[in-house]
């Protein structure tokens, strides 16, 4: 099956779950305060449904156009605009006619069920995969800054160990790259001692200026031959699957970068190379570094438990109980929400650039691997549906955030907002949502096009 249409069917499965479990969450609360519902989509039915049946006052249904879902609550102004039924008396099943504190609970349905949603992924994840990650602490010789003038603009260098982030200590290798992109201040430790740089503001701009350097900082991986190929100009000189290097010249080689570093001083030059072999023992060989500064050499093959055992870093394994895991979930969706509050500053302020990687339903379907696997899938999942949570409750007209702020000022001020301001607050809101779904579509037809 096609890698597209593996993220394609994703993507719409994740997304109708979402939406459902949304719309649920404003349609639970609002049958339980005896409001009519008019309608149930899955999907906009602009014009026509691909499929709709009405069952007692409801009518459920799936729209053609997905963008979203939809529940028609009586008696309130949303996205369908049905002003019509605004200008009659208000009846007793209708929205406007119940306690303001029903009204705030049925628009607050949909993002709390979103939240609980993630939060339960979370769990379940937990308690079925448990935790594998790799110890910021253990990584034995610091990391490998793999594009250099990405490091030079943040001020880390290849051998750096990465402490903390605006104060916070690095738990795990896995979270520095978010880390440092909501991040302020860096905390390094550099040939023993510790060092505090600023993060710039405009990192992420430079990061988003070529998106295949984002992951710019990665482990030091030893230089370990894992095959000669026959083309080779040093087939004859004696290396062996599994010699890892220890020198050169007499110059300590470990790392990859190390080698790449001398290979590149001695180019067209014959070289000493001291080797540990697989069985414990050393061997010292002479090669030649070709016109490109290569040794001719497939590196590589190890697995993380082949570096583990080889010292270079630790790999912890996390197993959760049931029980464990609830607190283990809840602690991941709150960190996880939280972690999305500071990106999302970062767009709303210019000077950081970030606002260039806002992405549109492209983006959102990238997020997904083009393999079918159930781990990441819901594991991204649950990631968007803390985003869409997020997202809906920003004070916004249109988004349920928008109902809930004309909601909290009535309740304090006794005053309900007029139908007609009310009808006008919608219709900004539409056009700014409209805005907002043109500029991130917009910018993955950009980098489609031009990146």
């Amino acid at each position: 099956m096609s890698p597209i249409l593996i993220k394609t069917i994703q993507f719409f499965l994740s997304l109708s779950l979402l939406i459902v479990l949304h719309e649920l969450g404003h349609f639970i609360p609002a049958k339980a305060f005896k409001t009519r519902v008019e309608k149930f989509y899955l999907f906009f039915d602009v014009k026509f449904s691909l499929f709709k049946k009405k069952i007692g006052e409801t009518v459920y249904g799936i729209g053609w156009l997905p963008l979203g879902g939809y529940v028609k609550i009586a008696g309130m102004i949303d996205e369908s605009m049905d002003t019509e039924q605004m200008k009659e008396e208000p009846k007793p099943w209708e929205f406007r006619s119940k306690p303001a504190w029903q009204r705030l609970i049925i628009m607050l349905g949909g993002v709390t069920v979103n939240f609980i949603l993630a939060v339960i992924i979370y769990i379940g994840m937990a308690y079925s995969y448990g935790d594998q990650y790799i110890p910021m602490d253990s990584v034995r010789d610091g990391v490998w800054v793999t594009e250099k003038e990405i490091g030079d603009k943040i001020g880390i260098q290849t051998g750096d160990k990465i402490i903390a982030v605006d104060g916070n200590k690095i738990e795990k290798f896995g979270n520095v790259f978010i880390e440092l992109i909501n991040g302020n201040t860096i905390t390094i430790e550099r040939d023993g001692k510790r060092i505090e740089k600023e993060i710039p503001i405009d990192f992420i701009s430079t990061l988003l200026e070529d998106e295949e350097k984002v992951r710019f900082i990665s482990l030091r991986a030893p230089f370990v031959v894992n095959d000669v190929t026959k083309t080779s100009h040093n087939k004859n000189v004696g290396f062996k699957e599994g010699d890892e290097f220890l020198s050169i010249n007499g110059e300590l080689s470990v790392y990859q970068d190390q080698v790449f570093k001398i290979l590149e001083a001695n180019k067209g030059q014959e070289i000493n190379i001291a080797v540990k072999r697989e069985d414990g023992g050393q061997a010292s060989l002479v090669a030649q570094v070709n016109d490109e500064g290569k040794l001719g050499l497939d590196i590589g093959g190890l697995t993380m438990e082949d570096f583990e055992k080889r010292g270079y870093f630790k790999i912890k394994t996390q197993k959760y109980t049931f029980l464990e895991a609830i607190p283990a979930g809840i602690d991941k969706g709150v960190t996880t929400l939280s972690s999305y509050v500071k990106q999302l500053k970062k767009i709303f302020n210019p000077q950081t650039g970030a606002y260039k990687g806002v992405g549109g339903f492209a983006a959102i379907g990238s997020m997904f691997p083009d393999t079918w696997d159930w781990a990441a899938f819901w594991s991204t999942t649950a990631l968007i549906s803390i985003i869409l949570a997020f997202m809906n409750i920003l004070p916004i007209p249109a988004l349920d955030g928008g109902h809930v702020m004309f909601l909290l000022y009535e309740m304090v001020t006794g005053r309900k907002p007029s139908d007609k301001f009310l009808e006008y607050a919608q219709m900004v809101g539409f056009f700014l949502l409209i805005g907002l779904l043109l500029f991130a579509n917009g910018n993955d037809l950009y980098k489609w096009l031009f990146k």
